[in-house]
């Protein structure tokens, strides 16, 4: 995915603006299995994927909870690190071969100061996941596995091909054999 488009689908800013905010970016490709962020680490920079899937978890009792999953267009953040510089919690994984976008943190904040476009940018992309973590903590609180299974099925189907089944599992908040029993009812 284009990085317009994936400034765009967020807030659609005027040329000049987009192309400030462009040349700040630059394009990296990792392997499978890089992990782009880690937890415990202080990440300063900003990652937009290009193409490509990623997994963020944490470990509880020493099982990794998978607990958001991005794809071409989502953006990595520690956001721990982006507004506190404390280390996050968090591991962001690749799961295929990926090409991201890196922006520093220190000149996108230059930038929010020197142009209102990308400030907008930046508050609307805050409010979006904003939005989009309250729909999936509610979804998680009141609808049964199942339900959010459908869900799945519904808005993010590709998922299903491109992750680990146990990683899918833990993203909805249940154990592997529970999903299988679910996936059989299902079919």
């Amino acid at each position: 995915m284009d990085i317009k488009e994936i400034i765009n689908q967020r807030y659609v800013m005027p040329d000049a603006s987009l192309d400030r905010l462009r040349q700040c970016l630059s394009e990296v490709s990792y392997p499978k299995g890089f992990r782009v962020l880690e937890n415990g680490k202080i990440e300063k920079d900003i990652f937009f994927i290009k193409n490509g899937i990623v997994r963020a978890y944490t470990s509880v009792d020493g099982k990794e909870i998978t607990f958001w999953v991005g794809k071409e267009g989502a953006t990595l953040v520690s956001m721990k690190g982006y507004v506190n510089d404390e280390p996050g919690y968090e591991t962001m994984e690749l799961m295929e071969d990926s090409v991201l976008y890196v922006l520093k943190k220190k000149k996108l904040k230059e930038l929010f100061t020197e142009d209102l476009h990308i400030a907008n940018w930046g508050r609307r992309y805050a409010e979006m996941e904003l939005l989009a973590t309250e729909e999936r903590l509610i979804s998680m609180l009141s609808a049964i596995a199942s339900e959010r299974y459908k869900e799945l099925l519904e808005k993010e189907p590709d998922l299903l091909q491109r992750l680990p089944l146990g990683n899918i599992a833990t993203y909805l908040g249940i154990t592997q054999a529970s999903l299988s029993r679910i996936r059989a009812q299902i079919k």
